[in-house]
C-alpha cells in the first residue's frame, strides 16, 4: 500500500483483483473496499499528517465506493443474482435446506433471491444431508437425533421423515439429480 490515499481508480483495481479470486456480492465487496480504506488510514495515520487531512482522504475514498460498485455492476462483473444462483446450487448439493440457503444468502447481502420451492429438490438436499451425517439410509445414527439435526438445518419434518424412510439406492439417485 502506498502513502497516497486510495482513489476511485485504485479501488476499482482492488475490486477487480478481489473478484478475480473470490465470488462476492455488492455488499461484501463494499465491505472489502471499506476495510482497504481503513487499513490505509491506520498505516497513514502513523505518519506526520494532520488528522483533518486523513479524515478528508478517508471521506473521499469512501465516497468512491458506490461508483466503483455501480461500474462493476454495469459491466456485468458483479452480479448478485448470479452469485445467489450459484451459491444456492452449491449449498443444496452440500445438503442445505431451502431455508438455510435463504438465510445464508441474506447474510451475504442478497435480500430477495429467486429460490423457488421445489419439494423434490428439498428431498434430494435432505438425502445429501443424511449422507454427510452418515444417517438414515447411509448409516445407523438414531432417528430422533437426526430429525432434530435436520430441523435445526431448516428441513420440514415431513421432508426429514421422508428422507429417512428411503433406501440407499433411492437416496443416491436423488442426490445425483442435484448435479444435473
Amino acid at each position: 500500500m502506498s502513502n497516497r490515499p486510495p482513489n476511485a481508480a485504485k479501488l476499482y483495481e482492488a475490486a477487480l483483483l478481489h473478484l478475480s479470486r473470490y465470488a462476492a456480492t455488492e455488499r461484501s465487496l463494499a465491505q472489502v473496499l471499506a476495510r482497504r480504506i481503513d487499513r490505509w488510514a491506520r498505516l497513514y495515520a502513523d505518519k506526520d499528517t494532520a488528522p483533518e487531512e486523513i479524515q478528508e482522504a478517508i471521506s473521499q475514498a469512501e465516497a468512491a465506493i458506490p461508483g466503483t460498485i455501480r461500474r462493476l455492476r454495469e459491466s456485468g462483473v458483479l452480479n448478485d443474482a448470479a452469485f445467489a444462483t450459484s451459491r444456492a446450487k452449491r449449498l443444496t448439493r452440500e445438503g442445505k435446506s431451502r431455508r438455510a440457503t435463504l438465510a445464508h444468502l441474506a447474510a451475504k447481502g442478497v435480500m430477495s433471491p429467486s429460490l423457488p420451492e421445489d419439494p423434490a429438490r428439498e428431498l434430494a438436499a435432505a438425502c445429501a444431508f443424511l449422507r454427510r451425517r452418515r444417517a438414515g439410509p447411509f448409516g445407523d445414527a438414531p432417528d430422533l437425533k437426526i430429525l432434530a439435526s435436520m430441523a435445526r438445518g431448516g428441513f420440514s419434518q415431513e421432508i426429514a421423515r421422508q428422507a429417512l424412510r428411503l433406501d440407499r439406492a433411492e437416496a443416491e439417485a436423488l442426490i445425483k439429480t442435484l448435479h444435473e
